[in-house]
């Protein structure tokens, strides 16, 4: 009650002391114009205001997780119940209706903010502010059961970085099985939360009319459920052809790697080095290009790491880092000997939607982290660009979801290319590579990734929010799909007291989104496709983006807009292209051959066609 009654009060204090974030709208002279003018102004300082203290109490929890304290967890609770509670207002929904049933007579930017309003009601609807509340409090709880969690093994505490580290290394077979089946415990603890939150979530979105909380998250691409599916699938039918043949070669090195008579039919989980089986480019080593040795050799440390990443993007014209971000961000991992945990999924954060850019990471001197750091650090370029007074706070954020990860990992697949590592100095220019190696180990980690994305994770959450799924099917549901998607199946059969979708942390804090990740996907090689050809006149597959201005402009004039404008006419206008997934299959068009050629005689277990 105290938020609606501030919030009141606001428009009409502030109707002309905040910064117009409606400028280049032009000015609307009309009554109409001027009411809407007012109410998108508080409405704005008010959503960065509550944004900014649910941001830090957040961060809060996710830096110092700290076992039997809920002081934190009770912060972020009561935070973001405020902001929900603003978001979900019935002053701001049916102010926001009223204005759009005249959205003829009012500008394209104030719309796009009304259209933004209602979809953030949508999380957190005041009718049903009961269900919210508890909703929020589900959220808290399971998070910190996630990130709380001690991983165990032979009796001694690890980190997921060990774990890891196992899974990438380890060629004895029982050591990797007892190694995956100790990150996958945390699942016991979450399959009823799970439940929980699939049921909290769905009725919270179904006060404004949606089907389900897929459907909602689904409607900020402006498309429907199904829809999305449709689109997904198909892109996945697109590259299924090559991650057959990926899935192929793999089955036959691992047999061959760990001693195996034959290929399994289908991948054991734990053979691979990844927990969930969603990239297996650590199954090559690029002859000239072993960024690992390379590292360990110069003996660069972690911060070497986080300025090289800095110095890749000012070299293509961007500014260097606020001082805020060096200040503030969490990079490291947690000395040994903390009395805390922290969050160990790598995350950008804009804290205020202006200056205060952070990001969360656990920064060690490899190669993993040396690209990761080239992808965060494109959210925080992102975060910067789009900071400007033409762009209001409720609309800074990219054109969609997707543009936010395809920039990230463009500039983390750039930073990998050899002519770029050449440039920086990492490796001798005239080292001898092979190519179609390099090929492989990009194949392993973004056609494998992709068929996980538009595949096993989104197939899941579809079925878990759209369709229901029981809670006595979602593990049986889950090896279902994983087989059917990826081609893996489970070390052996594993029962309802598991919960191993829950392991992956976008099912629990992240949810109903990761179909984000294959969309930019795609989006990431039109952009490469586009640069590579146009403006650097390089092979795609053989690039170095490093101290090019042009680039930096490119890039920067899609992030400068932010989440202004439709998001398919900024990709027609870039790239002429809309979406599809031609250029990445282009990319890998050569790695094909190969792999059909090396396959021949091989069995094939995966279907010619895949089955829905």
């Amino acid at each position: 009650m105290k938020t609606k009654l501030f919030f009141l009060a606001l428009v009409g204090v502030l109707m002309f002391a905040l910064p117009n974030c409606n400028r280049h709208a032009g000015v609307n002279k009309n009554k109409l114009g001027v009411r809407v003018d007012s109410f998108l102004r508080a409405y704005n300082e008010q959503y960065k205001t509550l944004n900014i203290a649910a941001n830090e109490a957040q961060w809060k929890l996710m830096t110092r997780i700290v076992e039997g304290d809920k002081t934190s967890g009770e912060l972020a609770q009561k935070a973001s119940q405020a902001l929900a509670d603003f978001q979900g207002s019935a002053a701001n929904i049916n102010l926001a209706q009223e204005f759009l049933k005249q959205s003829d007579k009012l500008q394209p930017i104030q719309v796009e903010q009304l259209e933004h309003i209602m979809y953030f009601a949508g999380g957190s609807p005041a009718t049903v502010s009961d269900v919210v509340a508890k909703k929020l409090k589900a959220e808290t709880d399971a998070a910190e059961k996630l990130y709380g969690f001690e991983f165990m093994l032979d009796g001694k505490a690890v980190t997921p970085n060990q774990i890891d580290k196992i899974l990438i290394e380890e060629n004895d077979t029982l050591k990797r099985l007892k190694a995956w089946e100790c990150s996958k415990e945390v699942g016991k603890n979450l399959h009823k939360p799970l439940e929980d939150l699939r049921m909290l979530r769905n009725k919270t979105i179904q006060g404004l009319n949606y089907h389900d909380y897929f459907s909602y998250q689904v409607a900020d691409y402006g498309m429907t459920a199904d829809g999305l599916m449709y689109d997904l699938r198909t892109i996945n039918d697109e590259i299924y052809p090559l991650y057959r043949e990926l899935h192929t070669w793999a089955r036959y090195e691992l047999a061959k790697r760990y001693g195996a008579k034959h290929a399994p039919d289908y991948i054991p989980a734990h053979w691979l080095p990844n927990r969930w089986g969603q990239d297996w480019s650590e199954l090559v080593t690029v002859q000239g290009i072993d960024l690992d040795n390379i590292i360990k050799e110069k003996k660069y440390d972690a911060p070497w790491i986080l300025h090289a990443a800095e110095d890749y993007y000012v070299s293509m014209g961007f500014e260097k880092l606020p001082q805020i971000f060096w200040d503030k961000s969490d990079l490291y991992p947690v000395p040994e000997g903390a009395t805390y945990k922290k969050n160990t999924h790598a995350s950008a954060w804009h804290m205020d939607f202006d200056k205060d850019v952070r990001s969360l990471m656990s920064v060690v001197p490899n190669a993993r982290w040396y690209e990761t750091t080239h992808h965060e650090l494109g959210h925080i370029y992102y975060y910067m660009e789009y900071s400007r007074p033409e762009v209001p706070y409720v609309l800074r954020e990219g054109a969609n979801r997707a543009y936010h990860e395809a920039l990230g990992t463009l500039f983390g697949m750039a930073a990998m290319q050899k002519p770029f590592l050449a440039k920086v100095g990492l490796i001798d220019p005239n080292v001898q590579t092979d190519t179609i190696q390099t090929l492989l180990k990009e194949a392993l980690r973004y056609v494998v990734a992709l068929n996980w994305q538009a595949g096993t994770m989104t197939e899941f959450e579809y079925e878990l929010y759209y369709k229901n799924l029981p809670i006595d099917q979602y593990n049986r549901r889950w090896w279902e799909i994983v087989q059917r998607e990826q081609g893996i199946v489970a070390p052996y059969v594993r029962g309802e007291e598991y919960c191993d979708a829950a392991t992956k942390t976008h099912i629990i804090d992240d949810p109903a989104q990761y179909y984000d990740y294959a969309l930019s996907t795609v989006l990431q090689f039109q952009f490469h496709d586009y640069i590579a050809k146009n403006i650097l006149h390089q092979n795609p597959r053989s690039t170095c983006y490093y101290g090019n201005k042009e680039i930096g402009k490119f890039i920067g004039g899609m992030m400068r807009v932010g989440g202004v404008g439709n998001w398919r006419s900024l990709l027609r206008e870039k790239t002429g292209q809309d979406i599809t997934a031609k250029p990445m299959l282009d990319y890998f068009a050569p790695l094909m051959t190969y792999l059909k050629k090396v396959n021949e005689g091989r069995k094939y277990t995966l279907p010619e066609q895949r089955m829905h």
